[in-house]
């Protein structure tokens, strides 16, 4: 295993975007859901980044880069069109111990790279090839979209608060845990798929009555 997978608590933490393209704006939209203080720095910048920026979700700096960019950042995001200087961002970004370093480009100048990723409400998936083929990963993860649909997250959304009143309301430990195993059996997983999330959330609420 090349690359140890974790998932990141990045919210309010500084992450710098360099870059103003097509990488950079997913870089960017993922760096936003994670709930990260983005500065962007491009020249140029994309329509949907352009949106990004007029709702006030990036701050952006109208240039090109500047070693000073990286100030304090915890995230690095090297996205430009150059190769090289991709590079010296990453160096610059080694100088100056940003903790995470992403080279668009060139994946060994950084130290992390981003898996593609498939969300299901409280669900996140996130696959990896270590960088062999993302276009196998996208394939992956398009397959796991069939598997886990919209219902699936629902139930999902719905188990935290049944969760929470079977810890509250049952005080016989077996009988907790039997429900809790209960909720991710195969026979209700079989339900929530072929008969969808009414089906299941009926037969996981009469449990706790």
């Amino acid at each position: 295993m090349k690359y140890y997978p974790l998932f990141l608590d990045l919210k309010a933490k500084k992450a710098v975007v360099i870059g103003g393209g097509r990488v950079a704006e997913r870089k960017a939209a993922a760096l936003i859901k994670a709930g990260a203080a983005i500065e962007l720095v491009s020249p140029s910048l994309t329509p949907r980044l352009q949106k990004f920026k007029a709702a006030g979700k990036i701050k952006h700096k109208a240039r090109n880069y500047a070693k000073g960019d990286l100030k304090s950042a915890f995230v690095v995001a090297a996205c430009t069109s150059s190769g090289k200087t991709n590079i010296m961002i990453a160096n610059d970004a080694k100088e100056l111990f940003c903790p995470l370093i992403n080279v668009a480009d060139n994946p060994s100048e950084g130290n992390f790279i981003v898996p593609a990723s498939l969300t299901r409400g409280p669900l996140t998936i996130a696959i990896s090839t270590e960088g062999a083929s993302p276009a196998i990963a996208k394939m992956i993860r398009k397959e796991i979209q069939e598997v886990y649909d919209a219902d699936f997250a629902k139930y999902l959304k719905l188990l935290g608060p049944l969760r929470r009143k079977a810890l509250t309301k049952i005080t016989d430990d077996k009988k907790r845990i039997y429900i809790f195993k209960k909720f991710s059996s195969p026979k209700i997983i079989s339900t929530l798929r072929k008969k969808g999330f009414e089906a299941a959330s009926k037969e996981m609420k009469a449990l706790l009555k």
